[in-house]
């Protein structure tokens, strides 16, 4: 989940698919996911621990009679996109409570076939994260760099989840309009200046509503999670083998509640935290992006080409004061855009999600001091999923509308967020104000949200195996740890180390540790650690 605007997708993507990320939130509608521990942690990414409160409760075990129709359909398989891919359509209802087949969505489908070598294990689902991630899109770009002998022995399979992409997606702003609301000023600090942002996250609403209304009130994760059990049906697997990154460990984590006794091999990368409130995300997802550019910040000082100085004291009064001189004089950028604050930090978080950003930041950093923001505005049309010609995917429209049906809005007023402040700033000195007005996104949102905060036992479920990363931005590993200590049958798999996720991005502990939970059901040991 992200704030509003950045629980993301996998850093994997970036690896494989020339640098191509794309960006989310945490619970609420504009924002990013949250702070870590462990190895490396700074003071805004202290240990986040979960509440004892309330718990998702399973589903019945048996179908429901009036289910039975999606549950049996047949799925039409032909060739897409690439040797060796099929795609079809599933059909799911708007509505679980109250299936209706003329309100049906009809959701896409992709699957890379087993290679052969080996017995088939079955197939193996994979989310990148978002919400609104393209799952169809990851799988296309990480099939061919996917561990071999998990190849051989999985289908890959991919659905985009309802309101997402090319399955029934929802719809709000037009792409002129979306440049003008990421250019809204979210770090305000005048009367007028917070007026435009509530008009701004207002108007992002209404349209919304206007485009999707239908939909708005039946894109919750639990929904997602309903409909990936459909899948498993139909591709005749008993059990669910999964792969979810970011926010696909919370839809992991959510069929797992669900449908405990269906959990097959589960691994969720990048773990969120399902226990917290979104105000509590919000707040120590910004202290994970504080740690996260705390480290960027201690390499780029040892660095030629580092334009933040010399000291990491050096690089932190950089970036406050080049963030300030945004906001008073945005930078040309070789277009009609300029980079202002709101896209000059955008840009920042970025990078944060993974090291091979790194050096693209530094060169995007001179280049604006230079006087020239170009660089800096691509990185920040990465995160939204902007391309070249001026169009957007429908990301920021789908991760809005799924956090702020997930959990009530982090806060209502300015006045709730100046209160919050405080505990934002402490979390993260350079992100802190950024964060807690984003915290805003979902107050006036045409939907009531559905869901609440709970833990996830999903008791009676096979082993599930979350990995963490101590210096992740966007899902901080205090999350990981929660979620492990949540699954009664949950196992976790640390990675010491910088970026978001870890699974199947260069590291061959974590790929040796997850490829022989996959293929061989062995559990890493506990406190297994990778660095």
């Amino acid at each position: 989940m992200d704030t509003a605007r950045m629980l993301r997708t996998s850093a994997t993507v970036l690896a494989v698919a020339g640098l191509t990320l794309s960006g989310c939130s945490s619970g609420n509608g504009r924002g990013a996911a949250a702070a870590t521990t462990g190895t490396g942690a700074t003071a805004g990414a202290a240990a986040v621990t979960s509440s004892s409160g309330p718990s998702l409760a399973p589903l019945p075990s048996g179908i429901p009679a009036d289910l039975q129709s999606y549950y049996t359909q047949k799925l039409s398989w032909h060739s897409c996109d690439g040797p060796g891919f099929q795609c079809a359509t599933m059909r799911v209802p708007l509505d679980y409570d109250h299936p209706v087949a003329s309100d049906d969505l009809k959701l896409a489908v992709s699957r890379q076939r087993a290679s052969g070598h080996g017995s088939r294990i079955g197939s193996l689902l994979l989310n990148p994260g978002g919400p609104g991630g393209s799952a169809i899109d990851y799988l296309d770009n990480v099939a061919a760099s996917y561990p071999a002998p998990v190849r051989a022995r999985y289908d890959l399979v991919a659905v985009d989840p309802r309101g997402v992409a090319r399955s029934a997606p929802v719809k709000c702003l037009s792409d002129t309009q979306m440049d003008a609301y990421t250019e809204v000023d979210t770090t305000p600090r005048t009367q007028p200046e917070i007026d435009a942002l509530s008009k701004a996250d207002n108007s992002f609403g209404q349209a919304c509503e206007q485009h999707s209304a239908k939909l708005l009130g039946h894109v919750s994760t639990i929904d997602s999670a309903r409909d990936m059990d459909v899948l498993r049906a139909l591709l005749g697997d008993a059990k669910l083998n999964y792969v979810g990154k970011s926010y696909g460990t919370f839809l992991g984590a959510t069929y797992a509640g669900l449908f405990p006794s269906r959990v097959g091999h589960v691994v969720l990368d990048g773990a969120m935290d399902p226990s917290l409130s979104s105000l509590k995300m919000a707040e120590t997802q910004a202290g994970g992006f504080e740690t996260a550019f705390q480290a960027f910040a201690k390499d780029c000082v040892t660095r030629a080409d580092c334009p933040m100085g010399r000291s990491t004291a050096a690089a932190n009064t950089y970036i406050a004061s080049f963030l300030n001189r945004l906001d008073a004089h945005p930078l040309a950028t070789g277009q009609s855009r300029t980079l202002g604050q709101s896209l000059g930090e955008t840009a920042l978080m970025e990078a944060m999600y993974s090291k091979e950003l790194w050096p693209l930041l530094r060169q995007a950093l001179s280049a604006a001091n230079s006087g020239d923001g170009s660089q800096l505005l691509a990185l920040s049309d990465q995160y939204y999923e902007r391309n070249a010609d001026g169009t957007y995917s429908n990301l920021m429209a789908a991760n809005a509308a799924v956090n702020c049906l997930d959990l009530p809005p982090a806060a209502t007023t300015p006045a709730q967020v100046k209160a919050a402040m405080p505990a934002f700033m402490k979390s993260s000195p350079r992100f802190g104000d950024d964060f807690a007005w984003m915290s805003l996104s979902c107050a006036n949102w045409p939907v009531k949200p559905t869901g609440r905060a709970e833990r996830i036992p999903a008791r009676g479920a096979a082993p599930i195996l979350v990995v963490g990363t101590t210096r992740d931005p966007a899902t901080p590993y205090a999350w990981a740890r929660s979620l492990a200590g949540q699954l009664t049958s949950g196992r976790l798999l640390t990675y010491e180390g910088d970026g978001h996720t870890a699974y199947v991005n260069g590291d061959d502990c974590i790929d040796t540790a997850v490829n022989g939970y996959l293929l061989q059901d062995k559990l890493p040991p506990n406190g297994k650690r990778c660095a």
